[in-house]
């Protein structure tokens, strides 16, 4: 078997990172054609095409973006190699890691809670809208992302949604805000006390409105918020009763700055880890949703 010719493997590093062919034969000072003999020698080797064209630009294909991960390591050491990287021998996986910008921060610490303390694994993680997110995780520039609703798959694309935890959703508020009282009815609460919201056309406020609609009241709105941890702050600073799950909240109700005043009936928050159907798909996958 013949051995991996590392021109090859550099000339695709070069277009991978530049992302266009014109400019990196340009850059290296030859022809365009002799560039792509090059990578297509490689792709021979491997076996796997590793670019794919979409119109007039060229995307990684799956096989690419680990062809990629590996050149960047295999590089990598050669410059510590050279003494420019003299205290970071080690090589490095990387996990690429993309969340909802609304989602739990706490949530997202435990999901990736086993890898935290790796010296050998580097997290990328990514905050955004869904949409964003997951045309990256179609990029294959994000490994797994992190939501509270499982999106639809269809027949071009096959998301693998994997249901990590289900919360029960409550009431939160201070000490001080609920003092001594034992009442832990939901629906009296609701009328006496102001709540932080998540924005309407969420899961927990489709929820709570239909809760709401339900016992035929209208509770007094303090805030609505787009954001779990800005909900919690509002909570803590005692502008009402923050409608959350427990998750969001547990470092609060751990230092008894917050307490669970009431749960709200049927409505709870899931979480899910999104991937693809892909034919490598990350190792360090495993050990998170295992």
């Amino acid at each position: 078997m013949s051995e991996l010719n590392y021109n090859h493997l550099r000339y695709f590093w070069a277009v991978a990172h530049e992302g266009n062919l014109t400019r990196t034969a340009s850059r290296l000072n030859i022809t365009q054609s002799a560039l792509s003999v090059q990578i297509k020698k490689l792709e021979e080797r491997l076996g796997h095409a590793l670019f794919e064209r979409r119109g007039r630009q060229l995307h990684l294909t799956e096989a690419g973006r680990i062809a990629l991960d590996h050149a960047d390591q295999i590089f990598a050491t050669g410059d510590e190699m050279l003494g420019t990287l003299r205290d970071a021998s080690r090589t490095r996986n990387v996990l690429r890691v993309g969340a909802l910008a609304t989602l739990s921060r706490n949530f997202q610490i435990e999901f990736l809670g086993p890898l935290l303390r790796r010296g050998d694994v580097e997290i990328v993680l990514r905050s955004g809208g869904a949409a964003e997110l997951l045309t990256s995780l179609q990029d294959l520039s994000l490994d797994v992302v992190l939501m509270n609703q499982a999106p639809q798959s269809d027949s071009m694309i096959a998301y693998v949604a994997h249901r990590l935890a289900e919360q029960q959703v409550s009431l939160f508020g201070t000490p001080a805000r609920l003092g001594n009282s034992n009442n832990s009815d939901a629906a009296v609460l609701l009328t006496e006390h102001p709540v932080i919201l998540p924005v309407p056309y969420s899961g927990i406020r489709i929820g709570f409105d239909a809760y709401v609609g339900r016992l035929g009241i209208r509770p007094q709105i303090a805030a609505e918020v787009d954001d779990m941890a800005l909900m919690r702050l509002l909570a803590r600073e005692d502008l009402g009763l923050a409608v959350l799950p427990p998750i969001v909240v547990k470092d609060e109700l751990a230092a008894g700055v917050l307490i669970n005043a009431s749960d709200l009936p049927a409505i709870t928050e899931t979480f899910y880890a999104v991937t693809l159907k892909r034919r490598f798909p990350n190792p360090l996958l495993r050990t998170l949703l295992e």
